[in-house]
């Protein structure tokens, strides 16, 4: 199982995590973490399967959170995956990562 993420993701990611085990409690915050992984794990799978949000990049929604994956494909190396986005903060911060 191949991929890449931006450092900016990672801490996005991380920094979701770090919300949801001091807001929520622990299980919230290892289902968000079951969820990233279930996300990854389908885009990995299956490169073509979000939708495109133009210049060469797709995007994939959580199911039981308010998140999204922001990816572009890499056939040899796998999805590379520039944010993971709150649905509803900063639309479009993450444009220009490359």
């Amino acid at each position: 199982m191949n991929f890449w993420i931006h450092p900016d993701a990672e801490a996005e990611f991380g920094d979701a995590a770090v919300y949801y085990a001091t807001q929520a409690n622990l299980v919230i915050a290892e289902a968000f973490l079951a969820e990233f992984e279930r996300v990854r794990d389908l885009i990995v799978e299956n490169q073509h399967r979000g939708p495109r949000l133009g210049s060469g990049l797709r995007v994939y929604h959580f199911d039981r959170f308010p998140y999204s994956v922001i990816y572009a494909i890499d056939e040899l190396s796998g999805p590379q995956i520039y944010a993971v986005s709150h649905q509803s903060r900063e639309p479009d911060y993450w444009r220009d990562r490359s």
